[in-house]
């Protein structure tokens, strides 16, 4: 969307995509806003034996002894996974190749594969927030967590005007602004449910 101009500004979190943006000129400057983590979730009854796992890569991919399929909204394995959305293919390809009948790319938001993962007895990547938020858990839970890979960064980038003269520079540079302020990083700090927190600001870090 960027590339095309089709938005003002981009929130995303796919750090090295970001920056390529950036570096092609399509992006202003990426701010780092807010971060939270990557959960594994699966069926309780665990068909893969993956509970309490600490390293993804040694989860992710098709079991060498299963037949079953599996979804995932963003990454595991035997019986199936799915993927939602840029961001966390992004992540899952970084630990695992991401081929074969084992993993099924959604091709909508996260809620979309989480529904789908409890539908269809699957295996799903999420991010911490949207799974705190998600009221149809059914049976599903978090089977692995902790992995430092599963680190999960937002930014947010003006589109660049001069690239794309459709662009609102001073709105899309205003909204930015209040993000990363004292009062945007609070609010993001201050918004729960059930009280957890579904993000955390950095929007001061220099490695965000």
């Amino acid at each position: 969307m960027a590339r095309r101009g089709d938005a003002d500004v981009v929130f995303t979190h796919a750090k090295s995509a970001e920056q390529t943006v950036v570096a092609e000129g399509h992006g202003v400057k990426r701010y780092p806003v807010m971060y939270n983590d990557f959960v594994l979730i699966g069926p309780e009854s665990d068909p893969a034996g993956i509970r309490g796992e600490k390293d993804l890569r040694r989860r992710l991919g098709p079991s060498r002894t299963s037949k079953q399929p599996s979804y995932r909204a963003g990454i595991t394995r035997e019986p199936t996974c799915v993927n939602s959305c840029f961001g966390t293919r992004t992540l899952a390809s970084t630990i695992q190749e991401l081929d074969g009948d084992w993993y099924k790319p959604v091709g909508r938001g996260m809620k979309a594969a989480l529904h789908m993962a409890r539908a269809t007895d699957s295996y799903v990547l999420s991010d911490r927030g949207t799974w705190n938020s998600f009221k149809n858990k059914g049976d599903l839970k978090i089977l692995v967590e902790g992995d430092r890979r599963t680190f999960n960064q937002y930014a947010v980038i003006l589109v660049n005007p001069d690239k794309h003269p459709k662009v609102q520079k001073e709105l899309g540079q205003t909204f930015i602004d209040w993000l990363i302020s004292a009062d945007g990083q609070q609010a993001i700090a201050d918004y729960k449910i059930d009280g957890k927190q579904l993000f955390f600001p950095n929007a001061t870090d220099p490695n965000g």
